[in-house]
């Protein structure tokens, strides 16, 4: 099933997105006009890639059985205009790994959340195609 997003109106930009299993919510910050009730769509695009990199790295930790005791991904971006008018969109991620791990199994860990999913579709073409429903 397709992500499917419903505007609450009543209570200002309030919209409950859902993929038929899940529900969330996401909202605007209140200098926009809204009671600044969930994240923001910035915030769920970030968080997308700090998602898919924890569990892609959690995935290669228990594989290979290493001794990672904690692991955090911080993902912030900033966002400015190129000459001609295209928005750039800079993530920043910073991975916090602790455990009794080698730096060679620290440097694999880097590659691998390099290799996340996410981090591959945002790296590579994206489109988007629009149309109205009936």
């Amino acid at each position: 099933m397709p992500i499917q997003s419903r505007l609450h109106r009543p209570f200002g930009a309030l919209t409950t997105l859902t993929n038929g299993r899940h529900s969330w919510n996401s909202d605007v910050d209140a200098t926009l006009g809204s009671d600044d009730l969930a994240p923001d769509p910035h915030d769920l695009l970030d968080s997308a890639l700090a998602a898919c990199t924890s569990l892609t790295l959690e995935l290669y930790i228990r594989r290979r059985k290493l001794a990672v005791t904690d692991l955090r991904v911080d993902v912030s971006h900033t966002e400015s205009k190129t000459e001609d008018g295209k928005v750039r969109y800079v993530l920043q991620r910073s991975l916090h790994i602790e455990g009794d791990i080698t730096p060679e199994d620290r440097a694999k860990l880097l590659e691998i959340a390099n290799k996340c999913p996410i981090h591959r579709v945002l790296e590579g073409e994206i489109s988007v195609a629009t149309a109205l429903a009936d």
